[in-house]
């Protein structure tokens, strides 16, 4: 998927669709913990990824559930790197953007969490010309 540095620790290929993201969270779990995590961060991570999939499944794709969703983690020194790829039509970056955390609602808040959680988030233009490339990058703990 990517020509990143660091060690590749995993990659997973799923359709767009939520009730796939299961899957996904067992085994970003399993890798972070492995990478020595301890608990309360790997479960921000695993919840930060599964919220930058539901947003790729909502906004990029639309519901679609022809769409896929490719995850790949590495280990680079200290850091684990994530890399989400779609190939949903390009999104600006810069209208992905939390919502205020005053504006007391249903929904919204994904973004923040994510840049909350993690150290770095990137959009990233895709390797393959078509869709949307996200690296999130986060210190082990």
């Amino acid at each position: 998927m990517t020509e990143a540095s660091g060690d590749l620790l995993l990659r997973f290929r799923i359709p767009a669709r939520s009730d796939r993201l299961g899957d996904m969270r067992s085994a970003v779990r399993g890798c972070v913990e492995a990478c020595g995590c301890s608990e309360t961060p790997t479960a921000d991570i695993v919840l930060a990824v599964d919220e930058a999939c539901q947003n790729i499944i909502r906004h990029a794709y639309k519901g679609d559930p022809d769409g896929v969703i490719e995850l790949e983690i590495r280990r680079d020194g200290d850091n684990l790197i994530f890399w989400l790829l779609d190939t949903a039509p390009v999104i600006d970056p810069t209208t992905v953007k939390p919502r205020e955390l005053d504006d007391v609602r249903p929904g919204g808040l994904g973004t923040h969490f994510i840049r909350k959680v993690m150290d770095r988030t990137d959009f990233l233009p895709s390797p393959r010309g078509v869709g949307n490339l996200l690296r999130m990058i986060r210190r082990i703990e």
